[in-house]
């Protein structure tokens, strides 16, 4: 089975990264039980202060369906919801070649 990549932007409203990383350490803290999730990082960008993103990577398809049918990520949405500036901007990808594939 081939490894399965997410690349997420999180729009958030003007002023609210701080607060809604910290908010986002529930799905971090979450993930570490998931042997299908290899790698999970929020990453922030300071070309884009109203924004967050999270890369991560699955062991395959599976392993990305469980992650997002888990029932903490059911609940996870209205954590986020209220720092939220829109819809997520979501890029599946297959890795190709690289350092820890």
């Amino acid at each position: 089975m081939s490894k399965v990549a997410v690349w997420v932007r999180l729009p958030l409203k003007p002023g609210v990264r701080a607060e809604a990383a910290q908010a986002f350490q529930v799905a971090v803290d979450n993930v570490q039980s998931e042997e299908g999730t290899l790698v999970y990082i929020l990453h922030e960008e300071e070309a884009d202060p109203d924004a967050l993103f999270v890369y991560e990577l699955y062991t395959g398809q599976d392993a990305l369906t469980a992650h997002s049918t888990a029932d903490w990520f059911k609940s996870f949405g209205p954590t986020l919801a209220p720092f939220m500036a829109g819809r997520p901007e979501m890029r599946f990808l297959a890795p190709v070649t690289g350092k820890g594939l």
